[in-house]
């Protein structure tokens, strides 16, 4: 009997270990994601970033077309639509570099 609790308690903090771990591997797998170029990224490219629908890549792009390239990322935050909080969001996901398929 005792050797059952043992191995159920060895069991069990095991599998605590490895949930904990889990995000830490979810967070690499999304730092090794390409990153959207907001100069270069088409509405559907764009509607793949959290909080982002048609309605705003769409005045993503028009803000491009007007404005020129996005010269920051935190220049986003002058489309209507985005404030900080959606920012913050996808901060870590946009880029105004060149493309890695360019590099």
């Amino acid at each position: 009997m005792r050797t059952l609790i043992r191995k159920g308690l060895v069991l069990s903090i095991l599998l605590a270990l490895f949930l904990s771990y889990l995000p830490c591997l979810q967070a690499e797998s999304k730092s090794k994601q390409e990153k959207i170029n907001l100069n270069t990224a088409s509405l559907k490219e764009l509607q793949k970033l959290p909080q982002i629908g048609a309605k705003v890549a769409q005045r993503i792009i028009d803000y491009r077309k007007a404005h020129g390239k996005f010269k920051k990322i935190e220049e986003l935050m002058k489309v209507k639509g985005i404030g900080e909080k959606t920012f913050k969001q996808i901060k870590d996901l946009i880029t105004v570099g060149p493309s890695a398929k360019a590099r």
